[in-house]
């Protein structure tokens, strides 16, 4: 038996986000007080195909589907009935920023018993609560499952989840968010990657838009808008006037690994100064060759399986001292980088290696 140790080859992606481009406001920033709520509730899935929870073994669906008829007028009290066709499940939503009654929002649906699949399952109606305990929203419809289930009397095959689902527009809004975004005086507007220079120029753009300083940096991760001093009607019509505006933003030089993968990313603004390299790799082989030993004819024995293996380890010469110039680019940095030779996963390698003599300026990040 041959067992042989390498480094597989995975793509290598680099990316630069070209700094020369425009972004606006909106697509960097949150806005005070527009966000959305998350919801959950939990209900009962009905109509599945014999894949529904084993209620011996989830009795909390026992429940629900007890308390769910009785409010229907059905008197359930002492019945024993074990249906296949139902399933817990908690349904989990986001209610976004300014909806209104009567609005519809997607809902996800997912298994909490030892349902085989929710396909063509369909959820009754299901209150959605938020953090402060009130519904906001229930929940009801057909769930589009992500998966199916084939099964034999001997084998079965799963593709997909088949235990969670979605339910495009599936709940309907039953209650506001108390909040009053006329009354504003100022508003924070948080960056969602915070960096001195980028809100530097988020204050500088928007003052320059409305020709006064309506807007001042705060700190690096936030700038304060005055709303009176916009001269808008309303805050909301303030912020239309802003978050279109474009900016160019600053990020901070980084390169990004995928050890699972061997992806790695890097930023355009990432450095390399000049630095030799050296690198090699090591493979292991492992034979096994077992061998039979039988006792002689006619004689009190045994057949005895003797092992015999081999172990080699063989080290290739690798690159030997290579020099890395200095880049002043990106591109001039993956080619020194390419002019090494390696693998990807030899490349996470060595640029750990790199960033550990203080010769790659960038920031790490290893996933």
């Amino acid at each position: 038996m041959l067992r042989k140790l390498t480094i597989s080859l995975i793509f290598l992606v680099f990316a630069s986000h070209v700094s020369a481009n425009q972004v606006r406001i909106k697509d960097l920033v949150e806005f005070d007080g527009v966000r959305g709520n998350d919801l959950v509730g939990y209900g009962l899935i009905v109509g599945l195909n014999g894949t529904g929870d084993g209620l011996r073994n989830a009795p909390f669906t026992e429940e629900i589907m007890s308390n769910i008829l009785e409010r229907l007028g059905v008197n359930v009290s002492g019945e024993q009935f074990r249906p296949k066709n139902v399933a817990a499940v908690l349904v989990t939503a986001e209610l976004p920023p300014f909806s209104r009654v009567g609005g519809r929002i997607d809902v996800t649906v997912s298994a909490i018993g030892d349902a085989k699949s929710l396909l063509g399952g369909t959820l009754v109606m299901t209150p959605l609560n938020a953090a402060d305990g009130d519904i906001y929203a229930v929940a009801q419809g057909t769930i589009i499952a992500g998966g199916a289930v084939a099964e034999g009397d001997a084998s079965s095959v799963t593709e997909g989840v088949p235990t969670a689902g979605v339910i495009p527009s599936g709940a309907r809004v039953e209650r506001e968010v108390d909040f009053d975004f006329r009354t504003l005086k100022r508003l924070r507007i948080a960056l969602r990657e915070p960096d001195f220079t980028t809100a530097a120029r988020i204050e500088q753009a928007i003052n320059k838009n409305f020709g006064r300083r309506v807007a001042l940096m705060m700190d690096a991760g936030t700038v304060e808008l005055d709303i009176a001093s916009t001269q808008a009607p309303s805050a909301a019509h303030a912020i239309g006037q802003l978050e279109n505006i474009q900016i160019q933003p600053e990020r901070r030089a980084r390169v990004v690994v995928d050890q699972r993968s061997g992806t790695i990313v890097m930023g355009e603004d990432v450095r390399i100064s000049r630095v030799a390299v050296s690198q090699g790799s090591l493979t292991l082989r492992i034979d096994e060759t077992p061998l039979a030993i039988q006792p002689n004819p006619f004689a009190d024995g045994r057949t005895v399986v003797v092992p015999r293996t081999n172990a080699e380890i063989e080290e290739d010469e690798g690159t030997g001292l290579a020099e890395v110039a200095g880049g002043t680019s990106l591109s001039e940095v993956i080619a020194g980088l390419n002019a090494l030779g390696v693998s990807p996963r030899d490349m996470i390698d060595i640029l750990k290696s790199i960033k550990a003599a203080g010769a790659l300026h960038a920031e790490f990040v290893v996933r």
